[in-house]
């Protein structure tokens, strides 16, 4: 393993080396830049440093080829003294108060800080309101360092894209958005990014950049909604609404196709438009769409159990009685990420009601719930259960996969025709 000797200088520090960090890591080495992945856990820097990756988008052999071009992961907050840039990928999960909690950010800002150099870059990634770059990282930046930014150091912010799981969009081939306190930060973050990035697109500033990241998952998150409310109405009015949406879909202009489900899951549209309902709301408005959307969003593991309990009943079954098996727990197919899964409200619901519960994923080798223990099933065939109900669409949930005679509902729409299965 090739690794960054001490005193040597560093193209670009990561700062969190999770589902944002390890990949944008991963792009910037294969171009030839010297890297060091910065992150708070020991355990995860000596797993990356020994060829093992933790998250789906990075294999173990990518990471090998990684570790071959220079990559070196680090504990040592001091790394970032020799880097010519630092860009900070740390998690912001929702507060207390509804917005973002800001306790990484602020301490990956105040490590930078005490060990940034001048005409070093800095850039902000982890989503957050409007303001967050030039109120709260700027200001924590000048403390710790006594350099001015925009003057004496570069500073910007750059939305994460990351869609895990993607097979035709990743790092790379994903537009940029860059904006930087100043215009010169502007061309200095572009810069970077354009060494390993294919596009680079320039805001206005870093409120804008970070506004286009709420933007586009809000933008997601209220047209979810919106199915996700017909989905209800649609069945009592005996609209096929899958049928429907694949013939608006038709519509070569005006239109782009949502799906019903048993709710919203992953790293950013059940969070991040709650960031800008936040920020609104400290100026003394509320922000009704995004509120209701998340009304009616988060109410759909309830509408699912609701109907598992109506299909249940109508086989003359009490769900308090009855064996209950989830498909799929991740948040999207095929990959391995639980992050906000609605798989989880579902089966604490279930649990709740006295279900006997179960799960099938072929991406999660165990799952615990409420600090339940749910029971895996490895063999979906002959799996025993009296109601399936598909909450995640891996690629092996195929008619011919499941277990014969068992009625299914199906949350995802992707069992439809199939004899014994009901949809959403």
């Amino acid at each position: 393993m090739a690794s960054v000797e001490a005193g040597t200088p560093i193209d670009l520090v990561v700062v969190g080396q999770g589902y944002v960090g390890l990949p944008l890591a991963q792009a910037a080495t294969a171009k030839g830049l010297t890297v060091v992945g910065l992150d708070r856990s020991q355990r995860v820097v000596d797993a990356l440093n020994s060829g093992v990756s933790h998250i789906d988008d990075v294999s173990d052999a990518e990471l090998d080829v990684m570790l071959g071009q220079g990559y070196t992961a680090s504990a040592d907050a001091s790394v970032q003294s020799r880097a010519k840039a630092i860009v900070i990928c740390v998690p912001t999960p929702l507060g207390e108060a509804g917005g973002p909690d800001l306790a990484a950010v602020i301490g990956a800002s105040r490590a930078a800080g005490q060990h940034l150099t001048p005409g070093a870059l800095v850039v902000l990634e982890s989503t957050t309101y409007p303001g967050t770059t030039e109120e709260v990282v700027a200001p924590i930046l000048r403390e710790e360092s006594g350099l001015e930014p925009g003057v004496d150091f570069h500073l910007a912010f750059s939305p994460e894209r990351v869609d895990p799981g993607n097979p035709v969009y990743g790092i790379v081939n994903t537009p940029k958005v860059v904006g930087g306190l100043t215009p010169e930060c502007t061309a200095v973050a572009k810069a970077l990014y354009s060494q390993f990035i294919d596009t680079i697109v320039e805001a206005k500033g870093t409120r804008e950049a970070e506004m286009a990241k709420l933007l586009e998952n809000t933008y997601r998150h209220v047209n979810i909604a919106l199915v996700n409310e017909m989905a209800v109405f649609c069945r009592e009015l005996g609209v096929d609404l899958w049928d429907a949406i694949g013939l608006a879909k038709t519509k070569p202009f005006g239109y782009q196709a949502f799906y019903p489900g048993p709710g919203v899951g992953g790293h950013c549209i059940p969070i991040d438009p709650n960031y800008l309902s936040y920020k609104v709301r400290t100026l003394g408005y509320p922000f009704r769409f995004v509120e209701l959307a998340q009304e009616i969003n988060n109410r759909m593991p309830e509408y699912v159990v609701t109907r598992a309990m109506a299909k249940l009943n109508a086989d003359g079954l009490a769900l308090s009685r009855a064996r209950v098996l989830l498909l799929g727990v991740t948040y999207k197919p095929d990959i391995a990420d639980q992050r906000e899964s609605p798989s989880t409200p579902v089966a604490r619901k279930l649990i709740e009601a006295g279900a006997e519960l179960a799960y099938h994923d072929p991406h999660v080798p165990s799952w615990s719930v409420a600090g339940h223990e749910v029971e895996r099933v490895v063999d979906l065939a002959t799996a025993k259960a009296d109601l399936i109900v598909l909450l995640t669409n891996h690629a092996e949930y195929a008619p011919e996969a499941l277990p014969a005679g068992v009625s299914v509902l199906d949350t995802r729409g992707a069992l439809r025709g199939t004899e014994g299965v009901e949809t959403l």
